[in-house]
């Protein structure tokens, strides 16, 4: 049975390798591989040109805080000191964190829940085919490093490791992305509560956060000194531009993000955008299961009896508070759901993990009989049709997006490479393939090298009139931003348009290169 359990972790890793590279060859088949986002261009930019200077720059020259990931960027970096063509770097490393991940959530799983430790590959196998985790495999964004590091550390939290090392590799994950924060708080909350005494539960508390921080001061003093800010420009520049959709009230934003993340549609409560929506059910049963865990039912009003309970249960609950506190933080400061809603990848594998237990017990208490035999039948075959019939549904959305941003941002940048002089100046809103191929100086429209204009970022006027009174000699518009207050002044000229149909098709503008007065 050991050899048999065995075998199907190796085909949960094996399938973890097949799938991202089916989604590459979907992209390649239909036009040429790259990545689905222009932000990923903008870490390639990073990492290249600090392989080549030693310095985090976005443009050569200019110390740049734009980064919300510099342990990502390093990792890139190491692929240009190998001489390794960046494409397949980036998609190693998306390999390697689905890899991680599926890894870390099968140990989670035997952890959590002994009982079923032999049906961990099951876990495993529907992580592995959840499109959303194999979009950001091959999205040369940090996103599933962020997520794989982040289950790492629940895993190791119940093995006990030592306080030192939760603290700096939770410093670590934070360095992938800001959101990290939120998981040190709970770890470190746990650790309080684990201890045995008073002075114990401090003193691995503070070790922790002491740790922590050993890997953030560099990084704090660096975005400090550069734009005296202590999280990079893009943290807020995001922030003020999508201000708008703050106006909702919270609990609606927050209900939102939550089913989306559950796999439900993205706007409105009809429809799913996953298949793990279906484990809802189980998810449920399985909270309810947590809530059994807690020692003594009645109340008890001691501080002793009270941190008992707590640490009976405490690590139950670690990876539903990360999954739900995400998506409270998200639904707080920035309530979107574009790209495929990658911002609240992180709490799918939570919810994964729960609803296929809570499903588990479900199917454990339905019994041998007959109707019960075809239940379990019909709704596992079910279930498997559906995912992968997602599966071929998030294949085709990720090569339709490697398509557009090669249509629309990459093929402007190539236009701009070849049509200006390197010393002109350019007014983009997205800026990552721009920096990448073109390599000319920038004003950065979103924010992220140039954050003297974040004030900027909700006032359509202020924004056209900052762009007619800069030096820049061409502007460069995005899909599903025009800024027509600057291309409909008189002696503003266009200059190229990309003309990709895809784009035109969803209702957006094409990307577009205006010569300024």
């Amino acid at each position: 049975m050991s050899r048999l359990k065995g075998g199907y972790r190796w085909l949960v890793y094996g399938l973890g390798i097949v799938a991202p590279l089916l989604f590459i060859g979907l992209a390649a088949l239909m036009g040429k591989p790259g990545f689905p986002l222009d932000d990923a261009w903008i870490h390639q930019t990073y990492a290249r040109n600090l392989a080549s200077n030693g310095r985090l720059e976005y443009i050569s020259g200019v110390v740049s805080a734009g980064s919300t990931s510099p342990l990502w960027t390093l990792l890139l970096t190491l692929g240009y000191l190998l001489h390794i063509p960046y494409l397949w770097w980036a998609y190693g490393l998306g390999i390697a964190s689905l890899l991680l991940l599926l890894w870390a959530g099968m140990r989670l799983w035997r952890q959590l829940w002994p009982e079923y430790a032999k049906k961990d590959w099951l876990a495993g196998m529907i992580l592995a085919t959840c499109w959303p985790l194999l979009w950001a495999a091959t999205s040369g964004m940090e996103t599933l490093l962020f997520i794989a590091l982040g289950l790492t550390l629940l895993a190791l939290f119940n093995s006990q490791v030592s306080p030192f090392i939760i603290g700096f590799l939770s410093g670590l994950l934070i360095l992938i992305r800001p959101d990290g924060l939120i998981l040190l708080l709970l770890l470190l909350g746990g650790l309080f509560l684990q201890g045995r005494n008073w002075q114990g539960r401090v003193k691995a508390t503070a070790v922790a956060l002491l740790f922590a921080l050993l890997p953030l001061i560099p990084y704090i003093v660096f975005n400090w000194t550069t734009s005296a800010t202590i999280w990079p420009n893009t943290f807020y520049a995001k922030q003020t531009e999508y201000a708008m959709l703050l106006e909702q009230p919270i609990i609606s934003r927050a209900l939102q993000l939550l089913y989306f993340s559950l796999g439900g549609a993205p706007d409105g409560w009809r429809g799913l955008s996953a298949v793990h929506l279906l484990l809802f059910p189980g998810l449920i049963v399985a909270i309810g299961l947590g809530f059994k865990k807690i020692k003594g039912q009645r109340l008890k009003i001691s501080a002793q009896s009270l941190i008992a309970n707590l640490q009976s249960s405490i690590f139950y609950w670690l990876p539903l508070l990360w999954a739900l506190g995400h998506v409270i933080l998200y639904a707080w400061r920035l309530p979107v759901t574009y790209q495929h809603g990658r911002y609240l990848f992180v709490a799918m594998p939570i919810w994964i993990l729960y609803g296929v237990a809570g499903w588990v017990w479900i199917y454990g208490r339905m019994g041998n009989g007959r109707y019960a035999r075809l239940s379990k039948l019909a709704t596992t075959l079910i279930f498997i049709l559906l995912l992968l019939f997602f599966v071929v549904l998030g294949g085709q959305a990720y090569a339709n997006d490697v398509a557009f941003i090669e249509g629309e941002m990459v093929a402007v940048a190539h236009w701009v490479a070849d049509n200006t002089p390197p010393d002109t100046l350019i007014a983009a809103h997205d800026i990552g393939a721009i920096g990448y191929f073109a390599q000319r100086p920038l004003l950065d429209l979103a924010g992220l090298i140039t954050p003297e204009i974040i004030p900027y970022l909700s006032d359509d006027q202020a924004m056209a009139d900052y762009i007619l009174q800069s030096n820049a000699d061409y502007l460069v518009t995005a899909p599903g931003w025009p800024y027509t207050l600057v291309t409909n002044v008189s002696d503003v000229t266009l200059q190229y348009q990309t003309g990709y149909l895809w784009t035109q098709e969803q209702g957006l503008n094409n990307m577009a290169v205006y010569q300024l007065p």
